[in-house]
């Protein structure tokens, strides 16, 4: 797809992956909006962007109705949503409760699921659309003491093939963007962005990735893309 003038919607693009992709896809001429559930955040990092800001939590239908509600009265057509939100818990098994399932499913996976939910109502009447999936090499691999996060982003992964076979036929890209570690403030109790390491990814390298996987021409697709770091050890 081209990106001049494309209309793209990031949840969580105050920070890290989010806040990057939206950086690297305005700078390519796209017009961009993002989401936050920290008004003062979101109205400071969208206007470091050039961003239209949405101060949203993903985890409230009420709040993905308003999203898409006010995404359209400015743009009138949406071409991506980025389903990049996500919260973290690393627990012990026998230390878990309903609870920690409830609250880190509501964003990751239900949340993901609502907005996805209504790109689609757009996408199939304009007959075209793209969602990106921000997945987790958690998925494909559990670790220790991530029993709620892994299964939260297995379900992410599941959904994403689910839709792809929905969707294709009204000409909507489905796509997983699997990141290894990346240096993020994910999982930071200050939300403070942990600094750069020379063998740990950044956000700019998963940006890069959403963004060559959405120039592809349309014709085509990558259902999944995995980014390791080359040398982490």
């Amino acid at each position: 797809m081209e990106l001049e003038n494309a209309n793209i919607l990031i949840t969580g693009g105050t920070l890290g992956i989010g806040y990057a992709t939206a950086k690297l896809l305005i700078g390519s001429g796209a017009n961009v909006a993002i989401t936050g559930r920290d008004e003062k955040r979101t109205m400071q990092a969208a206007g470091d962007l050039g961003a239209m800001p949405i101060t949203a939590d993903v985890a409230n239908p009420n709040d993905v109705k308003r999203t898409f509600q006010a995404f359209m009265e400015k743009y009138g057509r949406l071409d991506v949503l980025i389903n990049n939100a996500g919260i973290g818990l690393s627990k012990p098994i026998d230390a878990l409760t309903l609870d920690d399932f409830e609250n880190i499913y509501r964003v990751n996976v239900f949340g993901a699921a609502m907005m996805a939910s209504k790109a689609a109502e757009v996408f199939k009447k304009q007959n075209h659309g793209n969602i990106i999936n921000i997945g987790s090499t958690a998925a494909l691999k559990g670790y220790e003491g991530g029993s709620v996060y892994a299964s939260s982003k297995a379900a992410l992964r599941s959904m994403t093939q689910t839709w792809q076979n929905e969707l294709r036929r009204y000409n909507v890209r489905v796509m997983l963007i699997n990141p290894s570690e990346v240096t993020t403030a994910f999982g930071q109790p200050d939300r403070q962005e942990r600094g750069p390491q020379t063998n740990k990814l950044r956000s700019e390298e998963i940006a890069w990735a959403i963004k060559s996987a959405l120039q592809m021409d349309d014709r085509g697709f990558i259902p999944e893309l995995t980014v390791w770091a080359t040398n982490p050890f």
